[in-house]
């Protein structure tokens, strides 16, 4: 029989990791609940229709696809099928694919349902994505987006809005961040000065690869996109300045610098708890971006981005829908909760979801101690209770096992006294509770 594996760039969690998860989603939900933004969820799959064209070239190479039902090669062109041309077999073999992320999807939600919608309109969403991507540390093929969005206002003030949630969020998990931002109209200056405003995207995505590959990589790949050396080396000077003045040159930057003061206009009087960072060398290779864009970095510890996002006024136009701007931030949670576990962040109470466990010395005890269990929980206390009479050195060991802060000890003697030797599992120390007693004594 084949050894069971996994799926690579795929994981099982197990009740502890489970745990850790939902206390990461729960303390990003509640930043977006306390800013007014409501719950929403799409399917897993979207029409490919949906998804390509919406994340560049590079994008639409990750997207999975998911192959027709049925005799999936019946409509395709014999020719291409003895060619063995993948990409082209594509449009007659799959009509759906997993969701890249979650922004496109709420996209097509808005359009599909504009009349029933209230804008601005505030949504997140927590949901799994899926990218056919190289699996590595930090990087998954299936993982968790937290997304908050807004569409239906071009103001401002929603990118301040957003950098306070990241601002919040990080603080709250104690996950130390520089929170990075920069405007594409300002890439989209730098790139008309440069003279090679039809190579913007390829721009972005080569600037996009500082941190991997370095500034002389990059020099050498933007020179072979056309880009002569003197300009190439321009780019790479003046997306290095951190100093919002220094892009005066033409409207494009100056518009993305006037933005982008604005926005800290919005959050002068707002306490910053982390390091917030203008870097003109942030790109957000997506191709949707219009406006501001956003990353968050740990500072801690060498891991990829924790965060990022941006404005994009034109992607619902795809969908039928124009007129209507868009910005939203995602937190990447698989990565955040790495960092957690590296950094031992995460609350030691997570560890101790079950307050205690009943260990009876009896059948008689069993039977009592199911009944006690019963009790407690309707006090909202999660309890276990060992489902034998087994040995006290077997059932003491499962507590360990279990991280219970208390073992509950039931013999004759407790039976007839009606008090429950309890144990304090961190200290060793006992004591006697009366069993009505027990609820308020665990909690």
């Amino acid at each position: 029989m084949k050894k069971p594996s996994l799926a690579k760039g795929t994981r099982d969690f197990l009740p502890l990791q489970v745990n850790r998860r939902k206390y990461i989603f729960q303390t990003i939900e509640s930043v977006f609940k306390n800013y007014a933004y409501q719950a929403l969820e799409t399917p897993a799959m979207e029409n490919l229709s949906t998804l390509t064209g919406k994340y560049g070239d590079e994008g639409d190479k990750l997207l999975f696809k998911i192959l027709n039902s049925g005799e999936f090669l019946k409509e395709a062109p014999e020719e291409l099928i003895k060619d063995k041309n993948g990409t082209k077999l594509i449009p007659f073999i799959a009509e759906k694919g997993l969701r890249y992320d979650l922004t496109v999807p709420f996209a097509r939600v808005v359009a599909m349902n504009q009349n029933s919608i209230h804008f601005p309109f505030k949504r997140y969403q927590i949901q799994p994505v899926w990218r056919a991507d190289r699996p590595q540390r930090g990087r998954y093929r299936e993982f968790y987006q937290c997304d908050a969005d807004v569409v239906g206002s071009s103001s401002l003030m929603y990118e301040a809005e957003l950098i306070q949630i990241y601002d919040q969020v990080f603080t709250t998990l104690k996950i130390p961040v520089v929170i990075v931002f920069n405007h594409r109209k300002i890439l989209e200056g730098v790139a008309k000065e440069a003279g090679c405003a039809d190579q913007f995207m390829n721009m972005t995505l080569e600037l996009d690869k500082l941190d991997k590959i370095g500034t002389e990589e990059v020099k050498k790949n933007l020179i072979q996109l056309g880009i002569a050396e003197d300009k190439a080396e321009w780019i790479l000077k003046i997306t290095a300045s951190e100093n919002l003045e220094d892009f005066n040159f033409n409207e494009l930057a100056v518009q993305g610098k006037n933005e982008l003061q604005k926005i800290a206009a919005f959050n002068s009087n707002y306490q910053y708890h982390q390091v917030i960072k203008f870097s003109a060398s942030l790109a957000r290779g997506l191709s949707y971006y219009t406006g501001c864009i956003f990353e968050v970095l740990p500072t801690s510890i060498k891991m990829g981005s924790l965060g990022g996002g941006g404005r994009y006024d034109n992607l619902t136009e795809v969908f039928g829908l124009s007129g209507v701007s868009g910005v939203g931030i995602s937190f990447g949670a698989d990565r955040i909760y790495d960092v957690l576990e590296e950094q031992n962040l995460f609350p030691t109470e997570i560890t101790q979801a079950v307050r205690a466990l009943f260990i009876s010395l009896d059948e008689q005890c069993l039977q009592k101690a199911f009944e006690l269990a019963g009790t407690i929980r309707k006090s909202g206390i999660a309890v276990e209770v060992y489902p034998e009479s087994a040995k006290i050195k077997k059932q003491f060991s499962h507590a360990e096992k279990l991280a219970v802060p208390f073992a509950i000890i039931l013999g004759e003697e407790e039976i007839n006294s009606q008090t429950a030797l309890v144990k304090n599992q961190s200290n060793g120390e006992q004591e006697r509770v009366a069993f009505d007693s027990l609820a308020k004594y665990i909690s």
